[in-house]
């Protein structure tokens, strides 16, 4: 995979960018899981190298884990940080409240319990990521293995009394085998195609036996850096209601970082 990068990984680059740009010495910082959050630790990674910024890094996966260490991150688990100062992590979905829907990448769970850990969270997305309402996105819940199948069956009968478009519902795989998170549970998609109440959904979904935690992040989200592919960032404060706009320069080299593709 050499030469210029996409479109949307340089939207996926430039978000990515300008968040790493709020991590300062010192913090703790929650790292996030997905494709996304994946070009954050890199950022993070060649400004510890470089710039010598010295943080501590918590990451929502064991494959987020693994990356932060390889660009050398100091990793630390959530008990050692006990509460943190940022956490930066992509989402499947967003929409104009900053409402999410994550857990496309499998670490709903760590990622949720990270980011209400923290003093702010930030969201780092391309511009396809926002909706006018969220649903498009197959909404995850982890669920226990043991009668997983019951879950299942239980919620698309709750399903029912709930304001969405569609009811389908399906166990991640991985090849043949149902997909394992690290927390050792499973996962259902939620095909809902529209979410009318996502407050609603959370709650009522969180309270059925057999699931652990759900897709929804409602109120959690403090800002949200939306990338473009001609380098523009976008970023959006719920809480101070004001939006900026700025550029990230790419530096047109046969790689953005050499390491990217080794």
């Amino acid at each position: 995979m050499r030469g210029t990068l996409s479109p949307i990984d340089k939207a996926k680059y430039a978000a990515a960018r300008r968040a790493a740009d709020l991590v300062e010495d010192g913090m703790r910082v929650g790292l996030g899981t997905g494709s996304t959050a994946a070009w954050l630790v890199r950022c993070l990674g060649e400004m510890v190298r470089e710039d010598g910024l010295k943080i501590r890094g918590v990451p929502t996966s064991s494959r987020t884990a693994a990356l932060a260490r390889e660009v050398g991150i100091n990793v630390i688990s959530l008990d050692e940080a006990r509460w943190l100062d940022i956490t930066i992590d992509g989402a499947d979905e967003f929409d104009g409240n900053l409402n999410l829907i994550k857990g496309g990448g499998g670490a709903l769970l760590q990622e949720k319990i990270v980011a209400a850990a923290s003093d702010m969270m930030v969201v780092i997305a391309d511009a396809g990521k926002e909706v006018g309402t969220l649903g498009a996105f197959p909404l995850p819940i982890e669920v226990i293995p043991f009668g997983w199948q019951t879950t299942q069956a239980l919620v698309e009968e709750t399903l029912i009394s709930l304001d969405v478009l569609g009811r389908q519902t399906t166990l991640r795989m991985n090849g043949a085998k149902p997909f394992v998170t690290d927390e050792g549970n499973y996962i259902l998609d939620l095909h809902l195609q529209r979410i009318g109440n996502p407050r609603q959904m959370a709650l009522v979904i969180n309270q059925m036996p057999g699931v652990v935690e759900n897709g929804l992040f409602i109120d959690i989200c403090d800002l949200v850096c939306i990338g473009h592919g001609d380098g523009r960032v976008e970023m959006r404060d719920i809480h101070k209601g004001t939006i900026e706009q700025e550029r990230v320069e790419f530096v047109e080299t046969e790689n953005l970082f050499s390491d990217l593709y080794d």
